[in-house]
């Protein structure tokens, strides 16, 4: 026997909510998923009227179903907002060209400007080199860092006010779950946050308007609207750490659906026992990038490439970073270590 929806009561439900288990028909299901979404942008203040937002537009489902979401309830609500589209060009062949031809057409279907930052201009790197190099262990940590300053430079080149980004539920959780398992205290007081601006000239804050979305909702969300999006997963991603909490966050959904609200919560209610030494936020030497270091995470992570020493960006090198700054060279012994690369 057919089911109605249980919020119209008239039409057929074609979907069970993940997120609060209601049988809804698919017009009811849109306007659940964009008014809660509306709601957290209003709730939280993320935005002002006539400011310039960059969306940050991968071609992935959840970046596509934030820029159509954002277009839609800037127009229907009237927040005023000069919305842009800004990617990241990696250079991974095979994944990250075939996105951005999503992304292209994405911009002609929302309308919206487009801007394409690329690794290559921005460091002379691309990540397939940069693998070539590493090997496929600590890839994902180049990528990440790369891409963080990518986007804020990005944005500076655009002159905007806020970056948007497609982070969802699930991944504000497993972010929670890997900084519990790795013990970073200052990732983790920062993590759960809808907007975050970092103290230094020229910041720009990121906000995470699906912060509340479920992943599966997305999917689903895109699916009912027949949207444009890439759905390959990075053929360099299959050992990311945050691979590990996904598996495990997906496995607590199975047995209780509102674990993933629930982890995000518990992140958002932690604090810091009084006395903790937290990193003090300063601006790195050479780029004058964010940094609680003398030198940034990309700085010395593109110094071990262009050096030929992968390794010395990955895990607690700070001590190397005044022979660093100083151009001084390694000894012989540093510099074998930091070359051993696990493949």
């Amino acid at each position: 026997m057919p089911v109605q929806c249980s919020n119209c009561v008239q039409r057929r439900a074609v979907l069970k909510r993940p997120k609060t288990a209601h049988s809804l028909c698919k017009d009811c299901f849109f306007w659940a998923f964009e008014e809660e979404i509306h709601q957290t942008i209003m709730s939280a203040g993320l935005f002002n009227r006539g400011e310039t937002v960059a969306i940050g537009a991968s071609g992935g489902k959840d970046s596509t179903v934030l820029a159509h979401v954002m277009k839609l309830l800037n127009e229907r609500y009237e927040y005023g907002l000069n919305l842009m589209l800004l990617s990241v060009d990696e250079g991974i062949t095979g994944y990250r060209d075939d996105s951005l031809e999503t992304v292209k057409r994405n911009q002609q279907q929302y309308e919206l400007p487009l801007k394409i930052v690329s690794y290559e201009e921005l460091y002379g790197w691309t990540m397939d080199a940069i693998v070539k190099q590493v090997g496929l262990k600590n890839n994902c940590t180049f990528c990440g860092v790369f891409r963080r300053q990518a986007l804020d430079r990005g944005a500076m080149m655009l002159k905007v006010d806020k970056i948007c980004t497609g982070h969802n539920a699930d991944d504000v959780a497993e972010t929670v779950l890997m900084n519990v398992l790795r013990g970073d205290i200052a990732r983790l007081r920062r993590c759960t946050s809808i907007s975050t601006a970092s103290e230094g000239d020229g910041a720009i804050p990121r906000c995470k308007p699906l912060k509340y979305a479920y992943e599966k909702e997305i999917v689903l969300y895109a699916y009912f609207k027949k949207l444009d999006y890439f759905s390959t997963e990075c053929i360099y991603s299959p050992n990311a750490y945050r691979g590990h909490a996904r598996a495990f966050l997906k496995d607590l959904e199975s047995i209780r659906p509102s674990s993933i609200i629930d982890v995000i919560h518990s992140g958002e209610t932690l604090s810091v026992k009084e006395g903790v030494k937290m990193p003090v936020q300063g601006t790195c030497s050479r780029c004058g990038y964010i940094s609680s270091q003398a030198l940034c995470k990309s700085c010395v992570l593109l110094e071990g490439l262009n050096r030929g020493l992968p390794k010395l960006g990955i895990g607690k090198h700070h001590r190397l970073h005044g022979k660093i700054l100083a151009r001084e060279p390694l000894t012989e012994q540093e510099e074998k270590k930091l070359k051993a690369v696990d493949f």
